[in-house]
C-alpha cells in the first residue's frame, strides 16, 4: 500500500493526517468508494462498520486491516459529515486530492458503493469485498489474508 499511496496523507475520521506508510503496513486493505448522498452506499456503510470493528477491536490481536474511504461526495463538508455519522474510525483520501481520479481509473470503478480489497502492492484481492462481506461476514477476511501476502499471527 506503500506503492498506491506513497508521498500522499491520509485523514483520520477526526481530520488527523496520517501518514499511509504506518497506517497501512503488513495490513489488507479495503478502498471503499462512496459517498453520503448515495442510498446503497449509506445501506452498506454500517455493515462495513460493524466488520471492521469486530475485526479490530473484538479480536486478540486486532485483525490486520484497515479502510481507506474513496469519497464521491459534492463537497469537502459533505464528505466530513458522512464520515462523522456514518463511518468507522477508519481513514479517508483527502477531499480535494486529485489521485481519487487515478484509483478509480486504476480499480475500474463504474458505480459506488464498491470496496476493493488489495495486497501490501495494491494487486487486487478481490473487488467484491461489499458482496463477500454481506454473503460471509467475518470469515471472508480468512480469504483475503491468505491472498493478501501479510505477514501475521491471526486467528479467528
Amino acid at each position: 500500500m506503500v506503492d498506491v499511496f506513497s508521498g500522499r496523507l491520509l485523514v483520520s475520521k477526526d481530520g488527523r493526517s496520517v501518514d499511509p506508510e504506518e497506517a497501512l503496513q503488513n495490513k489488507v486493505v479495503g478502498l471503499y468508494f462512496s459517498a453520503g448522498w448515495c442510498s446503497p452506499c449509506r445501506d452498506f456503510t454500517p455493515i462495513l462498520c460493524d466488520f471492521y470493528t469486530e475485526l479490530l477491536e473484538e479480536t486478540e490481536p486486532p485483525a490486520p486491516f484497515e479502510v481507506v474511504f474513496i469519497s464521491s461526495d459534492h463537497s469537502a463538508e459533505e464528505m466530513v459529515g458522512y464520515m462523522r455519522a456514518m463511518h468507522g474510525d477508519w481513514l479517508a483520501l483527502p477531499f480535494h486530492d486529485p489521485y481519487k481520479h487515478d484509483l478509480k481509473k486504476k480499480y475500474n470503478i463504474t458505480a459506488i458503493p464498491k470496496l476493493v480489497i488489495v495486497k501490501q502492492t495494491g494487486e487486487v484481492i478481490t473487488d467484491k469485498g461489499r458482496k463477500q462481506i454481506r454473503d460471509k461476514g467475518l470469515s471472508c477476511f480468512r480469504n483475503w489474508l491468505e491472498g493478501a501476502d501479510v505477514f501475521q499471527n491471526f486467528s479467528s
